[in-house]
């Protein structure tokens, strides 16, 4: 019998009291699943990072598995590394470091006596705790890299830095993935590798987020979508049968983790985890 993949949630802190009271029902969902981790994203403004401390307490209080958002932007060193600590102390064990972007956009602008790059904040988390450090990934180029090899590079950093883990941005190009994955190798990157999925709740919010992160949208794919603007039901079928496809063919290729960018929408990522077949009652065996 084939090993079921290990899955993993991105989760963002809600900003209103609607989206906080449909936490609930998705932890109850996707927690059913027993993921690896939730990781929960971070803002750089201070409203931000309140809503992320929530978050993070209050899946704390439920004993569930955290990975928190740590990121470049809009901070000193002296004030990063004192959030790091503040995890620590919380009982955070994993950390997604991050460069991260400008808030609204724009080119990236280092803060003044702030960290400077992914690779050395993953150098400073080492220094505090023990932690479990995942870092970002771009099988595409990131919008900002002069190169794929720099992005090649840039992971090769981040690993000799101490990260444990990378997870790749959404790539819709399975082939990518896999070339991507056969170009760090082959650069001596030997951390494993984690597929980010975007099961696509609404294509024309997606077509539009990918233009800005530099993840490409397929022909095919949009093909998949085109006239189901108003048929919701459809599409939902449509995104769960390419997320799943695109993670059997993953697994067909050897890697055995998907990290699920969740958009806080449990349905789809879901349907996706059964498809593969994870459900609660395989996953409470565990």
């Amino acid at each position: 019998m084939t090993a079921l993949p290990t899955i993993s949630f991105e989760i963002f802190p809600p900003k209103t009291p609607q989206g906080d009271q449909a936490m609930d029902s998705m932890f109850e969902q996707l927690g059913s699943l027993r993921p690896a981790f939730w990781s929960v994203t971070y803002g750089a403004d201070g409203s931000g990072q309140d809503r992320t401390l929530r978050l993070v307490e209050r899946l704390i209080a439920r004993d569930m598995p955290i990975a928190a958002h740590l990121t470049c932007v809009g901070a000193t060193r002296d004030e990063v590394d004192a959030l790091t600590r503040t995890w620590r102390d919380m009982g955070v064990g994993r950390i997604v470091a991050l460069r991260g972007d400008m808030p609204g956009g724009g080119k990236w602008q280092p803060h003044d006596g702030g960290y400077q790059r992914a690779s050395e904040l993953v150098a400073a988390l080492r220094q505090v705790a023990d932690f479990d450090i995942a870092v970002a990934a771009y099988p595409e180029a990131h919008p900002d890299s002069p190169s794929p090899q720099a992005d090649i590079d840039n992971l090769k950093a981040k690993q000799d830095a101490g990260a444990g883990t990378a997870i790749t941005q959404y790539c819709f190009d399975t082939e990518a993935i896999l070339r991507f994955r056969d170009r760090a190798v082959a650069a001596g990157i030997t951390i494993p590798i984690i597929p980010g999925i975007m099961p696509i709740v609404n294509f024309a919010s997606i077509v539009n987020f990918s233009a800005r992160c530099g993840a490409a949208i397929p022909d095919w794919l949009a093909g998949q979508f085109e006239g189901l603007e108003g048929d919701p039901e459809t599409a939902a079928m449509v995104a769960a049968s390419v997320a799943s496809e695109q993670c059997r063919t993953l697994i067909h290729e050897g890697f055995d983790s998907f990290h699920f960018y969740t958009l806080n929408k449990a349905p789809l990522s879901y349907a996706v985890c059964r498809y593969l077949g994870i459900n609660p009652s395989i996953a409470e065996a565990a």
